[in-house]
């Protein structure tokens, strides 16, 4: 195989993976940064990588390489941009990528519909220190409707008194 045809090594075993080929990448958020980008040839080598990083959950996700050497560059050149911009997002492959909001003072055109707003880890170890319950993940994103509500209505409070700056006393109190 030709270095042309290699568009990155496996992490785990060093193998080349080729250009449009199927890889597999964590479901872990920081194993797939731009600074790290963690791919595996098999599903055999990301397996090995959970014992050097112990993930709490963490699963396979088939992934497919760029066809070509160009397309490559060009994911590589937009990735410092986009990571800079980027909030965190739980990202579901196969799903139609939604349409920006319409911009409103409560909205934004940089947040996205289904940007989830709630610290899951922390949301989850708080009900099972308080309750011993698990969580489902169901849970994040009920919690983020609650919190955007919250969140344009304390927008419309700061702006109905000519303020820019949401404050503590914006923010609807607790039923």
């Amino acid at each position: 195989m030709s270095d042309a045809e290699v568009w990155k090594v496996c992490s785990a075993c060093r193998n080349p993976i080729r250009l449009g080929a199927v890889h597999w990448v964590c479901s872990v958020s920081t194993c797939n940064r731009s600074r790290m980008a963690l791919v595996f040839c098999t599903v055999g080598c990301w397996d090995s990588h959970l014992s050097t990083l112990r993930h709490r959950e963490a699963w396979a996700v088939e992934a497919r390489a760029p066809r070509t050497a160009a397309e490559a560059a060009a994911i590589v050149a937009a990735e410092p941009a986009a990571e800079a911009e980027a909030a965190p997002r739980r990202v579901v492959t196969g799903l139609p990528t939604p349409s920006p909001r319409s911009a409103s003072p409560a909205s934004s055109d940089k947040v996205a519909d289904d940007e989830v707003l709630i610290v899951v880890s922390r949301m989850k170890k708080y009900i099972k220190e308080r309750s011993q319950m698990s969580t489902s993940d169901a849970v994040a994103e009920a919690l983020t409707l609650h919190v955007r509500a919250l969140c344009d209505e304390a927008i419309r409070n700061a702006s109905a008194e000519g303020r820019k700056t949401v404050l503590d006393r914006d923010v609807p109190r607790r039923r």
